[in-house]
């Protein structure tokens, strides 16, 4: 038996599912401070941020997808109103996914895959921020299992309706 085959066969003889990062990039990143200089010099200023994160994914060949996160941010002064700086960020990776069960599909692309990605887009925000005069701009952790429960069960509810 090769190498490659004793990795991807169990003991039973049926093919193991593999689940694999191969790649990280970058696709877009958009950094602006509008109101630079201004809001360098603030009085005791009160950051707000809203956020909206997107979650998408294509398969790219018959063994690799592709789960994209983008993230569109607005950090205001919540006193002058004045925007402080506006990030946005696709950051991609490409998953090698195979002998993965149908019915485990969207679970891997939709939690699994969002989970490993956004430690790393939480640094590219963060360093953006900081090498924009800003404070490190820390998204907070996010649920996608949680999310992606929230979403199944808003979809069976429009089934039963």
């Amino acid at each position: 038996m090769s190498e490659e085959n004793a990795k991807s066969t169990g003991a039973s003889g049926g093919t193991m599912p593999v689940f694999r990062l191969e790649k990280l990039y970058l696709k877009d990143l958009s950094f602006e401070s509008p109101n630079a200089p201004e809001t360098f010099f603030l009085k005791n200023p009160e950051p707000k941020a809203d956020m909206r994160l997107k979650l998408s994914n294509k398969k790219v060949d018959e063994n690799h997808w592709e789960v994209c996160l983008e993230v569109s941010a607005t950090v205001k002064d919540t006193k002058s109103e004045k925007v402080m700086f506006i990030i946005e960020i696709e950051h991609a990776g490409a998953f090698l996914l195979q002998n993965i069960p149908e019915e485990h599909l969207q679970q891997v692309l939709n939690v699994d895959c969002p989970t490993i990605l956004f430690p790393y887009t939480r640094q590219i925000a963060s360093q953006a921020s900081v090498d924009g005069g800003f404070m490190p701009f820390l998204m907070e952790p996010m649920n996608f299992a949680g999310m992606y429960l929230h979403k199944m069960k808003q979809q069976q509810e429009k089934k039963d309706n």
